[in-house]
């Protein structure tokens, strides 16, 4: 995925703002009613800093709504999800700090799409 280059998937989009060896920037847009899977990290942590929109994010067994300004970590091998019920897009940022960042670091417990 190059830097600027928009990656679509059935929950809505995101694009990848900086890609470093110490850290990765996606700006990701979740849209209305959608999820993402219920997944966790080996290698990196998370930052999200919310935008626009509302959203329920889970982070083990907590819930938490992440509204514009506000912000969540997730720390490596946590589960976590995201789940826009609201009816507008959610956008947030997202930072990786961590020692790899591919898509392939994601591990799936439960995913709406088929993918675990």
């Amino acid at each position: 995925m190059l830097v600027g280059e928009a990656d679509y998937k059935p929950w809505g989009h995101y694009t990848v703002l900086a890609d470093e060896p110490n850290h990765k920037v996606k700006r990701i847009q979740v849209k209305p009613g959608q999820r993402l899977s219920l997944q966790r990290h080996v290698h990196r942590s998370e930052h999200w800093l919310a935008i626009s929109g509302e959203a329920i994010i889970t982070r083990e067994e907590e819930e938490i709504r992440l509204t514009p300004g506000g912000a969540v970590s997730i720390p490596q091998m946590c589960w976590h999800r995201i789940h826009n019920s609201g009816k507008e897009p959610f956008l947030f940022i997202e930072i990786q700090r961590g020692s790899y960042f591919g898509e392939d670091d994601i591990e799936r417990k439960e995913d709406d799409y088929g993918r675990t």
